[in-house]
């Protein structure tokens, strides 16, 4: 499909899709609307940043509309800045559609007034909708599309329980879409057990990266890693989104980028939800050039040009590099992603990897720092491959 006129959309769907812009659909998109669109049950495999939501947004408000009137869709997110993301884009699809955003830190009693009033489609984090559900507040019953976005995420933040929980409150007979950048066994489990003969599209291998993200590492020991920071953030000039392993790890990162003087903001789940808005809103709009986050963050924000991401811890889940890597490099912009190790660390650099199947490149600690113990040569060996140079994204602007 080469053209969103290719499809048989409604005037408004047509109308809105003009006006944002969009002229041809991304290969996610492309696979996935035919088969949305004729009932089928989907697992959707595609890089983060590649268009997953509207892959199904668009085709969900298409069917919704061809439907009974009480029908209702359902879109379960793992955290809530990704709930309101998915909520903002279909809201600009279809200014006039009803629809309930229901998360955690938000008033429970303006949620609980909006689902009386029957929305048309229900965006939901599952431990916010399972308290709703026990209270009586709200019912599944008439759910006819269900759509679990970043399913590998939810089951990796423990939500399994309310998951089956939320999908066993449903109709028997339904459309299932499940979406993801990854394919971990519980996700094929879960597709065996609820869908019917789901069609499996996959874009790309499950955990490839975009080529558009140059990546390298450095091994330095825990104590250079800040005096290493100062001088990467001195290097770039764009904004910049680093990620810590901890909600006490970023904050305390956050006051120490501030004491070198830039602006920077945090995300972590110790924030009230108006704090974590305010952050992301001052990143987006250039009050703060740096963000430090937690894996909340890693798929939560979308956000078009963010020059360089910075794993200052590596992840716990290899998975997870892949998502976070992925907030640069988007919309066909090319995007640097900069990891520290510290010499033991060895394995988490093999799992991960392992996971993106390629290489990372390291990189010599610049001599100006204090030096730090050499991670031994078997493990890191200088001499590993490298991006060829057809692969390698333009250069980066550096401050003169």
């Amino acid at each position: 499909m080469k053209s969103f006129k290719d499809l048989s959309l409604s005037k408004q769907l047509n109308q809105a899709i003009d006006e944002l812009g969009f002229t041809s659909p991304t290969p996610i998109q492309s696979e996935v609307y035919p088969i949305i669109l004729s009932g089928k049950d989907v697992v959707g495999i595609a890089q983060t940043g590649t268009g997953k939501t509207l892959a199904f947004g668009i085709p969900l408000i298409q069917r919704l509309e061809a439907l009974p009137p009480e029908t209702q869709g359902l879109i379960l997110l793992p955290t809530r800045e990704l709930a309101e993301q998915v909520s903002v884009s279909l809201k600009k699809l279809l200014p006039s559609l009803t629809l309930a955003l229901v998360i955690g830190g938000a008033s429970a009693r303006h949620q609980t007034a909006i689902l009386r009033r029957h929305p048309k489609i229900i965006i939901a984090t599952p431990g916010r909708l399972i308290d709703l559900m026990q209270s009586g507040i709200v019912t599944l019953q008439n759910i006819a599309i269900l759509i679990l976005d970043e399913a590998d995420r939810m089951f990796d933040m423990g939500f399994a329980p309310q998951i089956n929980k939320i999908i066993v409150a449903t109709p028997a007979k339904k459309q299932v879409l499940l979406f993801s950048a990854t394919m971990p066994p519980e996700i094929a489990r879960l597709a065996t057990k609820y869908m019917q003969l789901p069609l499996r599209v996959e874009v790309a291998p499950a955990g490839t990266t975009s080529e558009l993200v140059e990546q390298e590492i450095f091994v330095v020991s825990q104590k250079t890693r800040p005096q290493l920071l100062e001088k990467i953030l001195g290097e770039y000039c764009g904004t910049v989104l680093i990620f810590t392993r901890t909600k006490h790890g970023a904050r305390k990162l956050a006051i120490i980028i501030r004491n070198m003087g830039y602006t920077a903001a945090e995300i972590h789940s110790n924030r009230s939800l108006g704090q974590r808005r305010n952050a992301l809103a001052g990143f987006k709009s250039g009050k703060y050039r740096i963000l430090v986050a937690t894996d909340i963050a890693a798929r939560g924000i979308d956000v078009i040009g963010i020059e360089l991401v910075i794993n200052y811890d590596l992840p716990e889940n290899p998975d997870d590099y892949i998502h976070r890597i992925g907030r640069t490099g988007r919309a066909n912009r090319v995007g640097k992603a900069i990891s520290m190790a510290t010499p033991n660390q060895a394995k988490k650099i093999n799992a991960i990897e392992r996971a993106i199947r390629t290489r990372l490149p390291i990189t010599k600690t610049p001599t100006d720092l204090p030096s730090s113990r050499t991670a031994p040569p078997r493990l890191f060996s200088t001499n590993r491959t490298r991006y060829s140079s057809q692969n390698r994204p333009q250069k980066f602007r550096r401050k003169n």
